[in-house]
């Protein structure tokens, strides 16, 4: 995959999210199956000296990197999983927990599949020391490039004050510098296929 480069002037979001967007849509699935099973191998270490086995994940959709069976790998090393559940409503995410593939349904959102037993609500993620969190892109500051929605903008304010956030990106989708506004959250470290975790200044 060709690494989107920011052109003379800086693009503004939307750019940059059309131009992650074509280079993911180039992804092929032999790609995608090595990429996911690089990820899965690098998580169990990411759990080592939490304040709490609750982790907060999601199920990859579409080109996104990663799989189903990374959050199966995170349950047999011990970790409650959550998984988001969009809102009816514009809001915050709700949560609920991961038992399984047999636990999840497609959800309202694009058909995301989402865990479809009880509901914990908004507050859930301040139970998990670690978050990893869907990106089109993250910025060596911690800045993160989400698809536009703004679940996540609005769901993070909930976590607790040691959490970990943990984007998921593609070792080129690790840049150098993104648009960035004041309520966007920052990004302790990325997780790469190629790079496993890397810490950044927000850490």
């Amino acid at each position: 995959m060709n690494t989107p480069q920011q052109p003379t002037g800086g693009p503004d979001k939307r750019e940059w999210r059309r131009k992650i967007g074509a280079a993911r849509s180039a992804v092929s699935a032999q790609q995608q199956v090595a990429e996911a099973g690089a990820l899965a191998t690098a998580v169990p270490g990411l759990l080592d000296g939490l304040r709490s086995p609750t982790v907060c994940g999601y199920v990859p959709f579409g080109s996104e990197p990663g799989s189903i069976g990374l959050l199966d790998v995170l349950r047999d090393a011990g970790a409650r999983v959550l998984l988001p559940i969009v809102p009816d409503e514009p809001g915050p995410l709700e949560w609920a927990e991961y038992t399984g593939t047999a636990s999840l349904i497609p959800g309202r959102y694009r058909g995301i599949l989402e865990p479809g037993g009880p509901r914990l609500g908004a507050a859930a993620i301040q139970d998990a020391a670690l978050v990893l969190v869907p990106a089109l892109a993250v910025d060596r500051q911690g800045a993160r490039l989400g698809k536009g929605a703004g679940f996540y903008d609005r769901s993070l304010v909930f976590t607790g004050p040691d959490v970990r956030l943990v984007a998921v990106v593609r070792d080129d989708e690790l840049v150098d510098r993104l648009p960035a506004e004041s309520h966007d959250v920052r990004m302790h470290a990325v997780l790469t296929p190629g790079n496993g975790l890397v810490t950044l200044p927000a850490a």
